[in-house]
């Protein structure tokens, strides 16, 4: 099968376009997954601990702890991965406190956002940025 010139053109820019558009879908951080989980809500600070390190030598093994006392559940995300969705954590009654720890895999340079439904319906929401360096190198 031979092309012309034209088609040839068109190819190219449907490629160049195609390639753009995950960029769009991955540009919203982590806002669609906090307004599904608050249902539109307010969310305000204060009363949730977000721990993560300031700079990760390894994106792919981030230590990352959420401390928030009277919780029911809490929703960790990193907002420049292509699943900004890491973890959400439930709490019961009769849970001894409410924080967790997990690893994650990090993209890149990006901010981890936490957020946590208390016990009276409110929302409220810490984030840190967490600096990925590429092989230990501060890049």
């Amino acid at each position: 099968m031979q092309f012309n010139r034209r088609e040839t053109l068109i190819m190219g820019a449907g490629a160049a376009v195609a390639t753009m558009l995950p960029l769009k879908a991955f540009a919203a951080g982590g806002e669609a997954e906090i307004a599904a989980f608050t249902g539109g809500a307010a969310v305000g600070t204060g009363g949730i601990e977000l721990t993560a390190p300031e700079i990760a030598e390894n994106g792919n093994t981030v230590p990352v702890g959420v401390s928030a006392p009277g919780a029911v559940s809490i929703l960790l995300i990193a907002s420049g991965n292509p699943s900004p969705a890491v973890a959400t954590f439930h709490f019961g009654p009769l849970a001894g406190s409410q924080s967790a720890s997990t690893r994650c895999r990090l993209a890149g340079t990006q901010d981890m956002i936490a957020v946590a439904k208390m016990a009276d319906g409110s929302f409220v929401q810490a984030s840190s940025t967490v600096k990925v360096t590429i092989g230990g190198c501060g890049g």
